[in-house]
């Protein structure tokens, strides 16, 4: 079983990488949070390690919850991935998620001030599992299941936000916590319409958004996509670091030329690559600011 699980996760959901991911989405909320609140003593300890560990099961989850749904689909158009060619057993991801949810929950109630923000998250998650009970008219439509299931990182947001009010006593409600509600939601909706966006010639059985709209039409959505993601971030660290702006600035300038480039010729490289790198460099940014605040003070 653990050399299936491994098998698995070396291949569809990496630990360290994605745990790495998971503790920077939280750090990057919580401290860009804390910081315009003009809090600068922070009080870490083992209820932040518990929060980016929840992320991380939860995408976990989300993981392989998309594997079962797409079971019968990815044995006919990925039939070599793990689940479908056998390389791993159902059983195998159900117990392992088991055991990590169940620790997740306990964690959780023992020690996190947001319950309610919690289960919320969780709920959300396990609606998505389920199509929303609407799987005949959500499946078949590549829009409406963006629709219905992109929102899952604003929850992942607003669950990181909730505690971090409660923990600090800040206001609910105020335009820092909206624009941070939004600017992890952005990246992860780029990313989900670039890898299914396509050149006329590697189009498949697969559905993409190049399909359904051609391949220009979905670069210029995710293109302005892109600008209103970077207006969020500027105005999250605006106030704390200058010259964050101004790389912020150059890495988008850098993501529209590519955009650019693929609209005139769609088989020189594929644009999810580009958005990834994009997205690595802007998230990167975000934490430096952090740090460059912390250390150097406002600039």
């Amino acid at each position: 079983m653990i050399k299936r699980l491994n098998i698995y996760f070396n291949e569809m959901y990496p630990i360290l990488p994605r745990l790495l991911l998971a503790i920077i989405v939280f750090c990057e909320i919580y401290f860009i949070l804390l910081l315009n609140n003009g809090i600068t003593d922070f009080d870490i300890g083992i209820q932040e390690i518990i929060g980016g560990f929840t992320i991380f099961g939860f995408l976990m989850w989300l993981r392989i919850a998309d594997d079962f749904k797409d079971y019968e689909t990815d044995k006919k158009l990925f039939p070599k991935r793990a689940l479908p060619s056998g390389k791993v057993k159902k059983s195998d991801l159900i117990l392992i998620c088991l055991f990590i949810e169940i620790v997740i929950i306990i964690l959780n109630f023992l020690f996190m001030n947001n319950i309610i923000f919690f289960l919320v998250l969780y709920l959300y998650g396990f609606l998505m599992s389920e199509w929303f009970f609407q799987k005949s008219k959500i499946q078949p439509s590549l829009p409406l299941a963006l629709i219905t299931h992109n929102p899952v990182q604003m929850f992942v947001n607003l669950y990181i936000i909730s505690f971090t009010c409660i923990k600090y006593n800040l206001k609910a409600i105020t335009l820092t916590n909206i624009l941070a509600l939004w600017t992890l939601y952005f990246p992860a909706l780029i990313w989900e319409v670039s890898r299914k966006i396509k050149s006329p010639e590697e189009e498949n059985d697969y559905t993409t958004y190049s399909k359904l709209f051609g391949y220009k039409k979905s670069i210029k959505f995710v293109f302005l996509l892109t600008w209103i993601d970077i207006l969020t971030n500027v105005l999250l660290v605006i106030n704390l670091n200058k010259i964050s702006v101004i790389l912020l600035l150059l890495n988008v300038l850098w993501m529209s030329k590519k955009f650019i480039d693929y609209m005139k010729n769609p088989t020189f490289f594929k644009i999810v690559d580009k958005v990834e790198k994009y997205t690595f460099i802007q998230e990167t940014l975000m934490l430096i600011t952090v740090a460059m605040y912390l250390i150097m003070g406002k600039i």
